[in-house]
């Protein structure tokens, strides 16, 4: 059988053939726009042991090491450990310092607050089943990004905790800090495949002599640092 076709349906069909004809040369005469280069981020881990000298410290560490290897051009890591600082959790509450009493909190604001900060990773000892006072008291003073303006909002966030025992409190503290960290509009994630889960809850076994020998542990850890680095990427790409 014949197909019945007009002249007005032909010139229409040809028309459109010739139509996309054109726009395909176009697009492939045209130059395609440069990529944006991968801007550079950082992501900081906050130590709150506090001992100067810690486990946790050492877990954090290999945390950002990980994180770094995801794109050693564009991402830089610092430790921050809170060992030793004086920081009083009651000026969240309004409560002033007493006269000659020395916070420490300040000096940590410009770092916390650098535009280059993409991620923020939180490691705490577990002592009783929860985070440190020192750990809570930092979390407290975070309080002033929140009354201005939420300036910590959208960085990615992860948490890791080192307990005495392998099921010691670790689960929980990550959790306790977490929700802290959700309060500032952060982009709270937890460890990567194959475990994908709260975070990394690590094991400080004396029998070890050094934390990093738990290898459970520090798989986890690492599949944080990965994460959050993974996450900070897409981010700061956005």
């Amino acid at each position: 059988m014949k197909r019945n076709v007009t002249r007005r349906g032909f010139l229409g069909a040809a028309g459109a053939a010739a139509a996309a004809s054109a726009v395909a040369g176009a697009v492939q005469g045209a130059e395609a726009p440069a990529a944006a280069p991968p801007k550079k981020l950082k992501i900081l881990a906050i130590g709150c042991s506090p001992k100067a000298d810690s486990s946790t410290a050492a877990a954090l560490q290999v945390c950002l090491e990980a994180a770094r290897a995801v794109d050693p051009d564009h991402i830089e890591v610092e430790l921050i450990k809170l060992a030793g600082l004086r920081i009083n959790g009651n000026v969240a509450a309004g409560i002033p310092l007493e006269p000659g009493e020395r916070d420490d909190f300040p000096a940590l604001v410009p770092k916390l607050t650098d535009p280059a900060v993409a991620g923020i990773i939180i490691g705490s000892p577990v002592y009783f089943g929860n985070m440190t006072s020192l750990c809570k008291a930092f979390l407290e003073r975070l309080m002033v990004f929140r009354k201005e303006g939420f300036q910590l909002s959208n960085k990615v966030a992860g948490v890791l905790a080192v307990g005495a025992a392998r099921n010691g409190g670790q689960e929980l503290t990550i959790k306790s800090i977490q929700t802290a960290l959700f309060s500032q509009e952060m982009i709270v994630v937890g460890e990567t495949r194959p475990t994908a889960h709260f975070g990394p809850g690590v094991w400080n076994n004396k029998d070890f002599g050094d934390v990093t020998k738990d290898e459970v542990g520090m798989a986890t850890v690492k599949a944080l640092g990965r994460r959050v680095a993974e996450v900070a990427r897409l981010v700061t790409r956005a």
